[in-house]
């Protein structure tokens, strides 16, 4: 009987254990989704600081488009998203201005460019660009509408670094976001910024009302890196 209450105890103090780490936010699951370009880079900056402090959250990733992140926050099968903005305001949803990175172009480090690039110089070479379905597409297309051209991409991909490495290759020239803490590309890769300038701005989006404490650290380590 003295055996069985110390263990009717000790599991009673755990499951207090447990509900206090969850009130906490020591614990818990947060489903996040975001484009490819996010997880990339800045994602992991920011789960390398969740692994240090807050090693028991379970974050499950998502690899989505702006507009599925949103669908799926509304719906409630995610708890934060990285979006593209502008973003029209949505029902039950907080989208917060989170980065502005600029887009730089990148070239096969044997090409002759000038300083700065315009849409005149990069319309006239091969290019690889992001696929229709993002808004970097979108961006890029209204840049070069600028100079009144209108490109077609020798190929279209939706992965920035496979994007990077037929750079690497000689295959043409990229237009991509360039985060500040971004490794150094491929020596066989040279950046150049855009003239007239180009920025990739995002956001970060949760729903309204409460949050969980769990889901709170992601939002604050995520935070952090909106000056990275």
């Amino acid at each position: 009987m003295v055996e069985r209450a110390r263990r009717l105890l000790a599991d009673a103090e755990q499951a207090l254990d447990d509900v206090h780490r969850q009130v906490q936010g020591l614990v818990g699951r947060v489903r996040l989704g975001a484009s490819t370009g996010a997880i990339a880079h800045l994602l992991p900056q920011a789960l390398e600081v969740l692994r240090e402090h807050h090693p028991a959250i379970d974050i499950q990733i998502a690899v989505l488009t702006s507009n599925e992140t949103l669908t799926r926050l509304a719906d409630g099968t995610l708890d934060v998203g990285l979006v593209a903005l502008p973003q029209p305001p949505a029902a039950g949803l907080v989208i917060k201005p989170w980065r502005r990175d600029p887009v730089m172009a990148f070239l096969p480090a044997h090409w002759q460019c000038p300083a700065r690039l315009t849409p005149e110089w990069l319309a006239a070479r091969p290019l690889i660009l992001n696929d229709a379905t993002t808004r970097l597409s979108r961006l890029t297309a209204e840049w070069f509408a600028t100079g009144g051209h209108q490109p077609v991409p020798r190929i279209q991909l939706n992965y920035n670094d496979a994007i990077k490495s037929l750079v690497a290759a000689g295959y043409g020239a990229a237009l991509l976001p360039h985060e500040a803490t971004t490794p150094t590309p491929d020596s066989r890769v040279v950046m150049r910024p855009l003239r007239p300038a180009l920025w990739r701005r995002l956001g970060i989006a949760h729903r309204t009302g409460h949050v969980e404490r769990s889901t709170q650290h992601v939002l604050d380590a995520l935070w952090d890196l909106r000056l990275a």
